[in-house]
């Protein structure tokens, strides 16, 4: 079963930088794509962006380039860096994982809270 484990969330003022971090595990092969995603109050959760195992990366059309992902493929770790974080930003985030190229099969962390005030 896969599980994926996401860390570095917590309170941030503004203007601040911010690095969540993800480990998948139970998992013995590279994870194809491993992305975030992210749930602010009242709306339904989007993309944030994501990056396959061959490095490409794609981003939400929200999200502006204040976001970052990378990945650690020996790690099988994800993360994103969010610089100049803004009070819009605060929400739960969730790393997901589709594994397998050819597969929709999505695997979901489960979730930490960004919570961005002064």
């Amino acid at each position: 079963q896969v599980q994926l484990v996401e860390s570095g969330g917590g309170l941030v003022q503004p203007g601040g930088s911010l690095t969540l971090s993800c480990a998948a595990s139970g998992v013995t092969f590279i994870p194809y794509y491993m992305a975030w995603y992210r749930q602010l109050p009242g709306k339904e959760r989007e993309l944030v962006g994501g990056v396959t195992s061959g490095g490409t990366a794609d981003y939400g059309d929200s999200v502006t380039d204040r976001f970052t992902i990378s990945r650690n493929n020996a790690k099988k770790t994800v993360s994103l860096k969010i610089d100049n974080l803004e009070f819009e930003d605060s929400g739960v985030y969730y790393c997901s994982t589709r594994p397998i190229k050819s597969s929709a099969q999505r695997y979901w962390g489960q979730g930490t809270q960004v919570t961005v005030s002064s």
